[in-house]
């Protein structure tokens, strides 16, 4: 643990050989195309599939009223324990849905006959904007009991405390932001093989699943097959980053056509449905006031949030955080009271809420408090570094509890930012942004300071649909030596076979190559949540050492028989358990292993394997501190990083080299929202960013050199001290970019910027503060 080794799955990535869901090709494959709608909402009036079914190869046409005879299968649950149309009977409620399926020998004569398929709409009022989707003049839901687009209320922290702190505030400021609509965009699309063994009555699925167990839970409540009955097998992913967590009418349709035909059906969507209808990200708006006393120390924050959360509640968020974790907007700053809302709305737009590496809604709240505490440092006078040193969460004050109710595990802040700030040389930039500024130059250096909370469980907090959010690991010795491993957890390319193994090495003295680790088959793997907001490592990682540890113990006593000593004469050196003071008497863990099946003490249990179920006592709390270099471009409104500087803290590291790359792709994925994505919607509900010339991602034209850092401080309540990366660089770096623009244009009279701060943007507040012509 801590070396850096290569990863273990890549040989076969980079030769071609990975097996994704798409790779996959059974005897008599039927394939699955769907009609989407047109409309962002609209009666249906009638559906005529008669000239799709005349092209030869296409075998059925699969409606709304078809799922509905076949046992009210038109609706199923979200994640969220809101409901959503698998396919529709009455009406559309957002642009792309699903309205039919297409089922053909062929996916190419399935492409053009739904070209064939008529539906008769009727137009109805559509509804965009969360804000007057409160006013209720256009009910999106007019399925619900109750006739309104508002879904729920939730708040966290104390209100009457708050407001005596503003009360008493010496300072107040203001922001109101926008946090966009965005996009994973993972270089796989969602998709889906369903094969129903008519003989046998088993459902094997094929899925691009990074929960395979809880949506096997899923499609069993739903279809009312038996959970037994059921195999997921999620193969490689090509990326996911929360996009493929929810269950989408899809994958529900693709298995329903394939118990309808018994045959094996296929569906791979291509990548405008993927960007048109499958899972965003954000649609936070926020009213954010943060309060300070005389002496400029932070004392209160009141935040009031609307969700956009499109034609159902279907995000992946724990049932009792309807608005996810986005409570943790203190974030690493010491504050005597805090009061946070959120409201809920529908709208006409694709369902989802949490995707893109978002830690169940904390890059909201990193982005809000970062940009808050820039803008209050600004307001009085301070440099935004010393004002963060001041206000930081002590070391000494950890574990701290927060005025929402978070207990952080551990932290070290101050020295985060203190690193950062010297790789970069802060002191210097800021003498060279005072000489440029006197220039008519545009240069800013932006910061963001974050506290990430991730590891979910524990699981009396936390579930998912009532499934408690624990992860598991199952470990088998072979009487060789050599071990396989199991994980209720998912890889979509954050190297799971590499870290996992490199725990397990060091727990049980194996060589990590000679450890081979799995993950997606639901019929061999134990029971586990999955894999999203940075809690594979936390949890599964965790699992896995406390189950190497119960094979530890076991060795122990087999190789106490061996040597013919008690358990207390022994110690563990690396690989093997020797008699203390004579460390020529030894047994190592392949010795201890083939006696386990051949020579293991009488009455004991033959084998060497162990199974853990983790529940975490507590969340982990990485954090890191990352300083942004920006130029402005006063004819363009271009903005150009010129340099980057992340120093992170995930507690203690398995693999440096794994790591290093979560944070590079991470940051990346920081830049994007910052300075280019979103998803944009007009009037009636058209998606105007459903391709890739509308919807920008940047590429490594556009990505600067990312210089990392990092300090560790170990999580004090995890069996190794870990506590999980991979969604932090894309959680701290929008605000830092963000602050560095606005720090450019601070002495102008700028104070906010919404993301993405595209040039556009930029070139109209320069215009209007007379910059340019």
């Amino acid at each position: 643990m801590g070396h850096r080794m290569k990863r273990k799955e890549d040989p076969r990535f980079i030769r071609g050989k990975g097996n994704y869901v798409d790779d996959v090709k059974l005897p008599g494959m039927l394939h699955m195309d769907i009609v989407r709608s047109p409309y962002a909402h609209a009666k249906i009036l009638k559906i005529d599939a008669s000239e799709a079914l005349k092209i030869p190869g296409v075998l059925a046409v699969i409606t709304g009223e078809d799922l509905k005879k076949a046992g009210n299968l038109h609706w199923m649950p979200t994640l969220m324990s809101d409901t959503q149309m698998v396919l529709p009977i009455d009406k559309v409620v957002y642009q792309a849905q699903e309205v039919c399926a297409i089922i053909a020998t062929d996916r190419y004569i399935a492409a053009d006959a739904i070209e064939k398929v008529v539906v008769d709409y009727e137009p109805l009022p559509v509804v965009v904007d969360p804000f007057e989707a409160l006013k209720d003049n256009v009910i999106v839901r007019d399925d619900k009991e109750l006739k309104t687009n508002h879904i729920w209320h939730w708040e966290a922290g104390n209100r009457e405390a708050t407001d005596q702190v503003f009360k008493e505030a010496a300072t107040v400021v203001e922001e109101k932001m926008h946090i966009p609509r965005i996009h994973v965009s993972s270089i796989e699309t969602c998709g889906m093989v369903a094969n129903y063994n008519t003989a046998t009555q088993h459902m094997q699925i094929y899925m691009t699943s990074q929960a395979p167990h809880a949506h096997r839970t899923v499609f069993a409540l739903v279809s009312g097959l038996p959970e037994h009955k059921i195999q997921i097998i999620s193969p490689d992913i090509g990326g996911g980053f929360g996009g493929k967590v929810p269950v989408y009418p899809g994958y529900v349709v693709c298995a329903v056509a394939s118990l309808v035909t018994g045959k094996p059906v296929k569906w791979v969507e291509d990548r405008s449905e993927n960007l048109q209808a499958d899972s965003f990200a954000r649609d936070y708006h926020i009213s954010c006031r943060l309060a300070a006393d005389k002496d400029g120390r932070i004392t209160g924050m009141q935040v009031k949030t609307l969700a956009d959360h499109g034609a159902a509640d279907a995000a992946a968020n724990p049932s009792k955080f309807p608005a996810g974790l986005f409570s943790i907007a203190t974030g690493s700053y010491d504050m005597k009271a805090a009061h946070i809302e959120v409201d809920a709305a529908y709208t006409n737009k694709p369902p989802g809420g949490v995707a893109y590496r978002c830690s169940f809604r904390v890059t909201e709240a990193v982005h809000m408090i970062e940009r808050m505490t820039d803008v209050l440092a600004h307001q009085l006078g301070e440099d935004p570094a010393d004002f963060r040193m001041k206000n930081f969460i002590k070391p000494e004050q950890f574990p701290y509890k927060s005025p929402t109710g978070w207990d952080y595990d551990s932290g070290n802040y101050h020295a985060a930012l203190q690193k950062a700030m010297d790789v970069i040389g802060y002191r210097e930039l800021r003498k060279e942004q005072a000489e440029k500024r006197a220039r008519g130059e545009l240069m800013g250096i932006g910061i963001s300071s974050f506290t990430e909370v991730v590891g979910a469980g524990p699981s009396r907090d936390y579930d998912i649909l009532g499934i408690k959010m624990f992860d598991s690991a199952e470990i088998r010795i072979h009487p060789t030596g050599k071990a396989i491993a199991r994980f209720g957890t998912k890889s979509q390319g954050q190297g799971h076979e590499t870290t996992y193994a490199q725990i397990l090495a060091e727990e049980l003295g194996l060589p990590a190559e000679d450890i081979q680790v799995e993950e997606g088959d639901t019929d061999t793997a134990p029971y586990g949540l999955g894999t999203y907001a940075s809690r594979s490592t936390p949890t599964a990682g965790a699992a896995g050492a406390m189950a190497a540890r119960k094979i530890r113990a076991k060795a122990k006593k087999i190789a106490a028989y061996l040597l013919e000593v008690n358990e207390e004469d022994l110690e563990w050196n690396v690989d093997r358990f020797q008699v203390k003071g004579a460390p020529g008497q030894a047994k190592t863990i392949q010795d201890i292993a083939f006696a386990a099946y051949t020579n293991h003490p009488p009455g004991m249990e033959a084998g060497l394997e162990a199974t853990d179920y983790y529940d975490p006592p507590n969340l982990t709390f990485p954090f890191g501190s990352y300083i942004c270099v920006v130029d402005i471009d006063k004819g363009t409104g271009e903005v150009k990083v010129r340099r980057f500087v992340a120093v992170d803290d995930c507690g203690n590291i398995i693999n440096p080299m794994v790591v290093e790359g979560q944070i590079h792709g991470g940051l990346t994925m920081g830049l994007a929202p910052a300075l280019y994505e979103e998803i944009v919607y007009d009037e009636n509900g058209q998606n105007l960013s459903g391709t890739f010339s509308d919807y920008l991602l940047p590429t490594a034209m556009e990505t600067p050199r990312w210089e990392t850092d990092r300090t560790i401080t170990p999580s004090p309540h995890h069996p190794i001290g870990a506590k999980g990366v991979g969604e932090s660089p894309t959680v701290g770096a929008p605000p830092a970019i963000a602050n560095a623009v606005v720090d450019a244009l601070w002495h102008l009279g700028v104070r906010h910027i919404d993301i993405p701060i595209t040039p556009q943007k930029v070139w109209r507040v320069l215009r209007e503060k007379g910059i340019n012509d």
